[in-house]
């Protein structure tokens, strides 16, 4: 049982190695920091800093073999992500915590429907029936602002503009109400206008459900 006081994610000497050509490297290095129930918390950095790596560092999702955790610690509450094989990460991913991609082109299934990929992946965290993952993912859909949600259930992502596939990936990951939240790079591959309107809806989500947030950005400003 996490209190308010207390961190929801605590990362501790987090150190990153990458294998390539010339040896290994380490990209990110003795890396802390500690984030707070409906805190949001920004990585700035510029491309190749290890911002992306740091994200998948935490979702323990790094490329194996080329990556590893070379040291430190990951702890989501009091679950040390580090130690978890595959098969317990998969139920924390998601359900505890989610993320973001950049684009979502490559993040959803270019050949399944956005209803089937979204109530696949509520049946697959939840003990909701067909029926009822359904209805969530249309709820997930209005939470994110996309009109005639149910219609769009059938549509496919090459249907949608890139603004619309962005909010269904923010449907997909909120819709399971994750304590953390990582969005790496949400808005690289929209226009300003769009970029404005989902930074804004992450931060009316993350109001209503207390999630916290991690934001990975190379913008500076």
């Amino acid at each position: 049982m996490i209190t308010a006081s207390e961190p929801i994610l605590d990362i501790a000497n987090l150190s990153v190695s990458v294998r390539g050509e010339e040896g290994e490297r380490e990209v990110v290095s003795d890396l802390s920091l500690t984030l707070s129930r409906g805190e949001t918390l920004c990585i700035a950095g510029e491309s190749g800093s290890g911002k992306s790596m740091t994200a998948l560092a935490i979702m323990q999702l790094l490329p194996q073999p080329a990556a590893r955790i070379s040291s430190g610690k990951v702890h989501l509450g009091d679950t040390d992500l580090t130690i978890l094989d595959e098969r317990r990460m998969r139920r924390i991913r998601g359900n505890r915590i989610a993320m973001i991609f950049q684009e979502p082109m490559t993040s959803l299934n270019p050949v399944l429907s956005i209803g089937r990929q979204l109530t696949e992946s509520i049946e697959a965290h939840t003990s909701l029936s067909q029926s009822e993952a359904r209805q969530r993912a249309i709820e997930a859909l209005k939470a994110v602002r996309i009109s005639e949600a149910e219609s769009r259930l059938k549509q496919f992502p090459h249907e949608l503009s890139g603004g619309m596939r962005q909010r269904v990936m923010i449907a997909m990951a909120l819709a399971l109400e994750p304590d953390v939240l990582i969005a790496d790079e949400p808005t690289t591959a929209l226009d300003v206008t769009v970029q404005g309107e989902v930074l804004e809806l992450l931060r009316d989500l993350q109001r209503q459900h207390g999630t916290s947030v991690i934001r990975i950005t190379h913008d500076m400003g």
